[in-house]
């Protein structure tokens, strides 16, 4: 079956809805209960880590449901459906939280955000296993692919641009408001964007479907060298992504300050947001021109490493409040960031064939279900991370809504630089030293691999 521009656009279409979605969740979930309600950052970022790993360890089970699942409309389209809209309600309620005890607020906190991971999963598992059930064509596999991850990036992108500035303005100026708003919008969207997805796209007949169980992910993973390198990669690389976009909207408020903070964020995020699109879309394929992949990656990493360490010497320097300089860093990082998402599911896809050269067995859909494992649970302990990072260095929440910005100590901003920097950088360096001494799938290799497998199935 041959897709069709409309099917590949309305598959698109949904990733942008759906990554808004988590995109809101995944960088402000942290600031919304620690800045605004007054919860512990450390409790936060706790409970955001438990969600998320047993969000991922729900992700096989999740599979195995969709992979029995027969009705008139197909496998996948019914929960993809009902997913969404009972997801979309739950993250309303999560950014509408009453107004209650602290004890009560944790408690609500914990059931709320949990239900939001488990409801999440219940559309996103069925929208990512239903490209082999679309088009049988490699071609057309690897493309939607690529579609929807471009895409998701692409919601990801309008979150980061216009967040805060309008949850600034529907709240007139009480963020507390504004997010509840914003929240009803975005939920908004993701329903119509979904169900445009479910009624376009349609399921070719498929007998029979392969899910993958926790024991099985690991143990495809453990046998295929070349798929454990590029998942340590994504770990890491994403590791630093969601240590970033949690801290940085606190220097914003805290660091850089002044009345004007949400708009200098916004703009920051803005070009940001589009740099990392543009990185997706334009500058990866015009270097894939010259460059081999691997060396992109290098260059890719080496962009960001190099972004973090320019931030650091504007913060230290007394410049932190130049919105002009911190956009030459920001665009570095962020530009970066794209590419290397790109390059991750490539890689990703090139350890399949080299996996089934190695044991004879086609491990696709146990590989990719392992990036989804490893994405949520290394963004939960990532997260975690950063709460202990903001309760270590003393960050005091501005929760009074109609009080001034709170005011934090200079020990206090030093540490937060510290935290947005540094970690990042140690952790994007580590995954460029693993992927150097234990990468293998050069351009030619794959090359080698496609051409060995094609002519197996010849034979």
């Amino acid at each position: 079956m041959k897709l069709t521009f409309k099917q590949k656009a309305a598959f698109g279409i949904g990733a942008v809805g759906k990554d808004m979605v988590y995109a809101l969740s995944s960088s402000y979930i942290m600031y919304y209960y620690q800045d605004i309600i007054g919860l512990s950052a450390s409790f936060v970022g706790l409970i955001l880590m438990i969600a998320r790993v047993f969000d991922a360890i729900n992700d096989p089970f999740m599979g195995i449901v969709v992979a029995k699942t027969r009705t008139r409309w197909g496998r996948f389209r019914p929960w993809l459906v009902s997913g969404t809209v009972i997801n979309a309600f739950v993250l309303y309620a999560m950014f509408t939280a009453p107004d209650i005890s602290k004890t009560s607020m944790m408690v609500f906190f914990a059931v709320i955000y949990i239900l939001w991971g488990m409801s999440y999963t219940m559309m996103d598992i069925p929208y990512w296993s239903m490209i082999p059930a679309i088009t049988s064509t490699p071609e057309d596999t690897e493309n939607l692919s690529v579609v929807g991850r471009t895409c998701a990036g692409v919601g990801s992108a309008l979150i980061a641009m216009g967040t805060v500035i309008l949850v600034n303005k529907l709240g007139g100026g009480n963020e507390r408001i504004g997010f509840s708003r914003i929240a009803l919008i975005i939920a908004v969207i993701f329903v119509i964007t979904e169900l445009i997805c479910a009624a376009v796209v349609r399921e070719r007949e498929v007998k029979e479907m392969k899910t993958a169980t926790v024991k099985e992910m690991f143990q495809a993973l453990f046998s295929n060298d070349q798929a454990m390198v590029v998942v340590l990669a994504i770990v890491l690389i994403n590791s630093a992504l969601y240590i970033t976009s949690n801290l940085v909207i606190y220097f914003f408020k805290y660091d850089m300050g002044g009345e004007a903070w949400t708009t200098n964020y916004t703009l920051f995020s803005t070009v940001g947001g589009a740099c990392q699109i543009l990185g997706m879309m334009i500058v990866y394929p015009l270097l894939r021109k010259k460059l081999t992949n691997t060396a992109i990656f290098k260059c890719a990493i080496s962009a960001a490493v190099g972004g973090y360490v320019i931030l650091l010497a504007i913060c230290f320097s007394g410049n932190a409040g130049s919105l002009g300089l911190l956009l030459v860093p920001g665009v570095l990082i962020f530009a970066a960031n794209g590419i290397l998402s790109v390059l991750t599911t490539v890689f990703l896809s090139n350890s399949v064939d080299y996996g089934e050269i190695k044991t004879g067995h086609r491990e696709e859909s146990v590989i990719f279900s392992m990036q989804t494992f490893v994405v949520k649970a290394a963004s939960g302990v990532s997260v975690f991370i950063a709460g202990l990072g903001l309760d270590a260095i003393g960050l005091a929440g501005n929760s009074d809504q109609t009080g001034p910005v709170a005011a934090q100590s200079e020990q206090t901003l030093q540490g937060l630089r510290l935290l947005m920097t540094i970690m990042p950088m140690v952790l994007l360096v580590a995954a460029v030293i693993f992927f150097i001494f234990k990468f293998k799938l050069t351009d030619e290799t794959v090359r080698r691999n496609a051409r060995e497998l094609a002519g197996r199935k010849e034979r």
